[in-house]
Order: C-alpha cells, then sequence, then structure tokens
C-alpha cells in the first residue's frame, strides 16, 4: 500500500516557536512494529525531543509513542531512543555544524514518504525572547492586514 506525496502525521509546533530553522533533513527511523501501528493512529508526541549523535550514528530522544493498545506483551517503550537512518556524509557534516558553529538538532516533523516514515530533521539555534516578541509581533500584523482586506472585499 504506497502512499503518494507526504502526508503529515506529527509537527512540532513550539520547535518553530523556539528556534530559527537553518537547514532541513530528511531522515528515515528504526521503528518495531507496535511502534508503526501505533503513528498510524496518531498516537504520537513530539514536544521536548532532540536529536544527538554518538559515535557517528543519529539518535532520536524524548519521542513519545504511546503503546499500542491491542499489542501483547513484546509491546514497545513508549520514550525509547530510536535510531534516525541517513547517510554517513550528512551525519558527519551535521556534527561538523553542531560541535563547530553551536547548532542543535530537533526533530521538526514526522511524515510519510512513499508508505514510510520519516522524521524531517533540523539544524537550529534558539531564539531569544525579543526574537519571538518580533516574530508574534509580525504575525498580528499579518492576521490584522488580512482581516482588512477581507472586510474591504466586503
Amino acid at each position: 500500500m504506497a502512499k503518494e506525496g507526504n502526508l503529515l502525521i506529527a509537527d512540532n509546533r513550539k520547535a518553530r516557536h523556539d528556534f530559527h530553522i537553518h537547514e532541513t533533513y530528511e531522515a528515515g527511523i528504526a521503528l518495531t512494529g507496535t511502534e508503526v501501528k501505533s503513528i498510524r493512529a496518531g498516537r504520537i508526541n513530539l514536544k521536548d525531543s532532540f536529536c544527538r549523535i554518538d559515535k557517528g550514528e543519529l539518535f532520536l530522544y524524548g519521542v513519545h509513542i504511546s503503546k499500542y493498545e491491542q499489542g501483547n506483551q513484546f509491546n514497545h517503550e513508549p520514550e525509547r531512543t530510536r535510531k534516525l537512518l541517513m547517510h554517513k556524509r550528512e551525519i558527519h557534516k551535521l556534527l561538523g555544524q553542531v560541535k563547530e558553529k553551536g547548532y542543535s538538532l530537533i526533530p521538526l516533523n514526522f511524515h510519510y514518504s512513499r508508505g514510510y516514515v520519516k522524521v524531517t530533521v533540523g539544524l537550529v539555534t534558539g531564539k531569544k525572547n525579543y526574537d519571538k516578541r518580533q516574530d508574534m509581533a509580525e504575525r498580528d500584523a499579518k492576521r490584522d492586514i488580512q482581516r482588512r482586506m477581507k472586510e474591504q472585499l466586503r
């Protein structure tokens, strides 16, 4: 059952609010059968999750995938560490940027790509409070402009 296009499963909206996103990468993820079934049911939470590179491999921490309700004794741990699948040269590039420039790796969303569960990993830096206030002010201004344009069209 192949799916067309990228269908969004879960989005980390808090990450977009708290961080400046510089680059994004798509990575596969090593999952067990019950995890895949739970993800298909939409029982996933990306809040407070992050990625780390250990011994040349990329790992995902803090993602909560709820236990599969119809699972048996072989059900998975909800917040276990999961391995992300990327090419070695991409991981080395990320490692250099994380060490040299002080970037962090954050999962931005989970989505389907050709039937497989994929993770979009962002290379990010933290926002300061004044950056967040500025973003909120810009968003409010855009919303206000859109509302006034709608009113004029009526």
